[in-house]
């Protein structure tokens, strides 16, 4: 029996259209709860914006938590006295991330790539974002852009429970696939005919630590003489060992990158597929290792390169060899050229004292003037996309994408004063 306090009334309802859209205002909208979208939100809120955060996903994070990529790629300089170029809201990460064990160092090597748990990012991530007020709205798919003229009023974005209204002053496309740009009708571009490939990461448990694991070296040998026995199409392939929580994690596959809801949908089954045909090469290569290994969870599909601005400027991979400082530069890596296409990945790494640079121009459309990108959908060509895509500029690009929104307010935001912005961001600039 039910008692007093408790209810078995139910309520009818039918849909009605009229209150089916949700509305919403702010002075910023970021597209993408990635790293670079992260960053910008909570940069863009911490200087008294009023920011609006939307992900497609249910969860932050991009695909730093949904693809597990597994390593912070991009941060610091290269060579054994490697120190931090990014930092703002990445230093606050790695510090907090290790404080709370969540992040473990790999053997020494060219450059620092630590490992993190994902799900302690994860968390680290919505603390942040609720700290610094900003507004999340998760499972929040764009499916148009309100123009007029150079400028960007408005967004519509499907959710499970109806159609949401966003309007703001400006807009950061952190989306990976420069969702606004496309939607406003402002010019992309995609590859050509060599596209890049996507990987669908995957971690595995029950890894005996015990005795002494492959090194890479073992592992890439091992897939050139055997990959085509077992129908893997990747050749060169790495496992990231984290015998803190016995398990590792692979990032052995090439799949399609989607474009598309067909190729989305294949790249998924396609990948788990070429999961399942790695753990079995591991436990017939490195049975001392793998042998007891079972998968532990698969993925999202990690996407390296799918869809970009057109921007004001195309940054090159002739200017990331140079190391070119240009007068607008707002972000920096020494990460290597690390480009995926055909059977395996070209990795053209660069000496010690290297750094090279995105500028704003390559983060602006000429076409939009209260819009920024950040993350892998600025502008520049593949190789040089290849290098700056990774986690470390994108945390630098969304900062700088915050800084610039700030500054311009209403106005054009290629009007603003780059020297200004580059003192706003000088710790990712020099040391």
């Amino acid at each position: 029996m039910f008692g007093e306090k408790g209810s078995t009334q139910t309520v009818q309802v039918r849909l009605d259209r009229r209150n089916e859209t949700f509305s919403i205002k702010g002075d910023v909208c970021v597209v993408g709860a990635g790293v670079a979208g992260l960053t910008a939100a909570v940069e863009a809120a911490r200087l008294g914006l009023k920011v609006i955060l939307l992900d497609s996903s249910p969860h932050l994070g991009g695909q730093a938590y949904n693809s597990i990529i597994g390593t912070f790629c991009g941060f610091y300089s290269n060579g054994p006295d490697s120190h931090l170029l990014t930092k703002g809201l990445a230093e606050e990460m790695l510090t907090e991330l290790r404080a709370a064990g969540g992040l473990f160092d790999q053997p020494p090597g060219e450059t620092i790539i630590p490992i993190y748990d994902e799900v302690k990012f994860l968390r680290w991530a919505e603390g942040k974002v609720q700290a610094a007020g900003v507004t999340p709205i998760l499972g929040a798919s764009v499916i148009a852009v309100n123009r007029e003229g150079a400028r960007l009023l408005s967004l519509e974005a499907a959710t499970r429970y109806g159609i949401l209204h966003v309007e703001a002053d400006s807009f950061i496309d952190a989306s990976g696939e420069a969702v606004l740009a496309w939607l406003a009708g402002a010019a992309c571009n995609i590859s050509g005919e060599h596209k890049v490939k996507s990987s669908l990461m995957f971690s595995l448990e029950d890894v005996d630590y015990s005795g002494p694991y492959p090194s890479d070296g073992a592992v890439v040998a091992a897939l050139q003489e055997k990959a085509d026995d077992y129908g893997l199409p990747r050749k060169k392939g790495l496992v990231f060992h984290v015998p803190e929580k016995n398990i590792a994690i692979c990032n052995m596959t090439h799949v399609e990158t989607p474009l598309d809801p067909f190729v989305a949908s294949r790249t998924v089954i396609e990948g788990k597929d070429q999961a399942d045909r790695v753990l079995q090469f591991l436990k017939d290569m490195f049975p001392a290792t793998f042998a007891k290994a079972k998968v532990r969870s698969y993925a999202a599909t990690g996407v390296r390169q799918a869809r970009w601005i057109s921007a004001v400027k195309q940054l090159t991979l002739d200017e990331i060899r140079a190391g070119t400082l240009f007068e607008d530069a707002v972000a920096r890596t020494a990460w290597p050229v690390e480009l995926h296409q055909g059977n395996g990945y070209i990795w053209e790494s660069f000496p010690e004292d290297h750094v090279h640079y995105v500028p704003l121009r390559s983060m602006l459309s000429p076409e939009l003037e209260n819009y920024v990108a950040a993350g892998r959908c600025i502008d520049g060509d593949l190789p040089a996309l290849s290098s700056v895509r990774v986690m470390g500029p994108c945390m630098a690009e969304g900062d700088a994408a915050a800084k610039a929104v700030f500054l311009a307010g209403r106005e054009n935001i290629h009007k603003i004063a780059v020297n200004q912005l580059q003192e706003m961001v000088s710790y990712n600039l020099k040391d």
